[in-house]
């Protein structure tokens, strides 16, 4: 299956099979807290989906995958990724579930495979930088978000094909106003050369708000 299409099965839910009474087994109700998939019918359609893992937070028992095809980012639960042997997933994993489709959005199911080979674990993130200051060169350019993750502070920004990518950190986002940048997203940003090659120094949403200095 290329990585631009979803695949659609039928699976069953975890634990579906016959008929159960409320009061058969008392845990039911700490499963149902714990299980994101309790108490919903037999079977569900399910739609594989290959992506990057954007995000994990096991203190809070969830986190995002990233769609190669382009697709809102997909719900990760712990107690799924638990359940097929995983105990955690680190930023930049490859990873294909099978998921099922929500109120608001994708919701990973089942984890079919993980390869971490190309994942950023906990000890090679570096230390939140501070006073990142980058003197712009260029003018106000549209750019796209490439990508972009708040945990690490930091993202990337594309003028195009064949420019080279716009670093961003989350500290210049917040010096205009800013919280958090999506991948697909447009924005308006001026850029120099720094550390980590091209550098944002200002940036504003597409069709920013009046009053933002361009000096």
């Amino acid at each position: 299956m290329g990585s631009d299409a979803f695949e659609s099965k039928r699976g069953l839910m975890p634990g579906a099979g016959a008929p159960r009474s409320s009061g058969e087994n008392p845990g039911n109700a700490q499963r149902s807290a714990l299980d994101p998939f309790a108490g919903e019918g037999s079977a569900v359609d399910l739609v594989e989906i290959r992506g990057v893992i954007k995000w994990f937070d096991a203190s809070k028992g969830y986190g995002f995958i990233i769609p190669d095809n382009g697709a809102a980012d997909v719900l990760l639960h712990v107690t799924v990724l638990r359940r097929d042997g995983f105990q955690t997933a680190y930023e930049g994993a490859r990873i294909v579930v099978e998921c099922v489709q929500r109120s608001k959005g994708y919701q990973a199911f089942r984890v079919v495979s993980m390869d971490e080979s190309t994942a950023i674990h906990p000890a090679q993130m570096l230390p939140p930088r501070t006073h990142v200051t980058v003197t712009a060169t260029s003018g106000l350019e549209r750019a796209q978000v490439k990508w972009f993750n708040r945990l690490r502070g930091f993202g990337f920004l594309s003028c195009g094909e064949g420019t080279p990518d716009i670093f961003v950190h989350m500290e210049t986002l917040r010096r205009y106003g800013m919280t958090e940048l999506r991948p697909g997203q447009y924005v308006l940003v001026r850029f120099g050369p720094g550390s980590k090659g091209m550098m944002a120094a200002e940036i504003q949403p597409e069709g920013g708000a009046p009053g933002f200095s361009s000096h």
